[in-house]
C-alpha cells in the first residue's frame, strides 16, 4: 500500500528548556500548512577515502547531522481580539518577542539572550521526524491578488525518526484569511507611528502590497558535549511597487540619494479580530526601477529595514 505527501501533519511548541522535547500533540499544537517539505538528515558525512589495489568507492561514515523543514502559514488573526494567533509559537521560535495585549497581540524582535526555541514534530504519512531545539526564519507575502503568507525555514537537532501513526490534529485556531485587495487592504504608509497596534499619521500611496524577508541567520553548531541552533545575526530586507506621480517619483528618487530613512508600514482586513498589520520603523529605500503594470507605469524599491532604537526594525500585529 502506498503511503501519500497530503497524509502529513506538522505540530509546534514552544520549549521551556531549548533542545528538550516540548511534546506538541495534535489538539493543541497543529500547524496548518501549504508547501511542506522536510530534509530529514542534513549529515555531513565523512568520507573514508581509502586506498586499495583496485578501484571503487569508500563508504561515507555519517557525521555531524541535523534536519530542516520548510512551510507556508497563512498570516491571519485569531478572530477575536487580543488573542493570540495560531502562528504565535512559530513567531517566536523565529527570535520575535510576544506582546499579548488586551486588543492586541504583537511582535518584535526579541533580545539574542532570550530567544526561544521549539519542538516541531513533522508526521510523513506514518513516520514521525522530531526536530528539537528550532529556530528559524521567515518571508512575509502580503502582495496585491494574493493571500497573506508567512513562509518559514526551520533548523532544528536530530531528535530521531519513528513508525508512528499521525494524530488526530484540531485546526480551529486557524482563521481564513482575506485576499490581499482594495476593499480589504489599506494603502502602504510612509512616515507614520506605531503604538499599541495602530499606526497614525504619515503620507498613503497606492502600492502592489509588501514582500518581506526577515533575514535571520540560523546556523547549526555541533560540539562535542552539545549541540546548538543559534540566530546569530537579522537582516530585514523587502520589495515595494509604488503608483507614484513624476513629482512623487523625483521626491522619492531624491531620498534614495540621500540615504533616507522613513517608517512604512501596511494593515491588513476589515473588522476587529481580523486585522493584521507590519510596521517597520526606518526603511531605506534602495535599487529604484521602472515596473510595467499592465502598461501603467510603477515605481519598485528594494527596501532595508535598520532599528531605530534597537529590536524595532519589524513589528507585527494582530487585532
Amino acid at each position: 500500500m502506498g503511503r501519500y505527501i497530503r497524509n502529513t501533519a506538522i505540530l509546534a511548541k514552544i520549549e521551556t528548556t531549548e533542545g528538550v522535547d516540548a511534546t506538541p500533540t495534535g489538539s493543541s499544537n497543529a500547524i496548518l500548512v501549504s508547501d511542506m517539505s522536510i530534509n530529514p538528515l542534513n549529515a555531513q558525512n565523512v568520507d573514508r577515502a581509502l586506498v586499495r589495489s583496485y578501484f571503487g568507492a569508500s563508504e561515507q561514515l555519517v557525521g555531524t547531522a541535523y534536519k530542516t523543514v520548510e512551510f507556508t502559514a497563512e498570516l491571519a488573526s485569531s478572530g477575536s481580539a487580543g488573542a493570540v494567533p495560531a502562528w504565535g509559537a512559530l513567531m517566536r521560535a523565529c527570535g520575535f518577542a510576544e506582546n499579548d495585549d488586551t486588543t492586541f497581540v504583537s511582535y518584535s524582535p526579541d533580545s539574542p539572550s532570550a530567544q526561544k526555541s521549539a519542538t516541531v514534530y513533522y508526521y510523513d504519512d506514518g513516520v514521525l521526524h522530531k526536530l528539537l531545539g528550532c529556530k528559524g526564519t521567515l518571508t512575509i507575502g502580503m502582495g496585491v491578488g494574493e493571500r497573506p503568507t508567512l513562509q518559514f525555514s526551520f533548523i532544528g537537532l536530530d531528535g530521531g525518526d519513528t513508525s508512528v501513526s499521525n494524530p488526530s490534529t484540531d485546526y480551529a485556531a486557524w482563521k481564513q484569511p482575506l485576499v490581499i485587495t482594495n476593499p480589504n487592504t489599506g494603502n502602504v504608509t510612509f512616515g507614520g507611528t506605531y503604538s499599541a497596534g495602530a499606526v497614525t499619521g504619515g503620507t498613503s500611496y497606492t502600492s502592489r502590497g509588501l514582500q518581506i524577508d526577515v533575514g535571520n541567520n540560523v546556523q547549526f553548531t555541533p560540539m562535542l558535549g552539545a549541540e546548538f541552533v543559534d540566530i546569530t545575526q537579522r537582516e530585514v530586507t523587502g520589495r515595494i511597487e509604488l503608483d507614484l506621480s513624476a513629482s512623487q517619483e523625483a521626491t522619492f528618487m531624491g531620498n534614495v540619494k540621500a540615504n533616507a530613512l522613513s517608517s512604512v508600514s501596511l494593515e491588513h482586513g476589515t473588522a476587529a479580530g481580523g486585522i493584521v498589520g507590519i510596521f517597520m520603523a526606518a526603511v531605506q529605500l534602495i535599487n529604484p526601477s521602472k515596473v510595467d503594470a499592465n502598461g501603467r507605469r510603477l515605481i519598485g524599491f528594494d527596501m532595508r529595514s535598520v532599528p531605530a532604537a534597537g529590536n524595532d526594525d519589524l513589528v507585527i500585529y494582530a487585532k
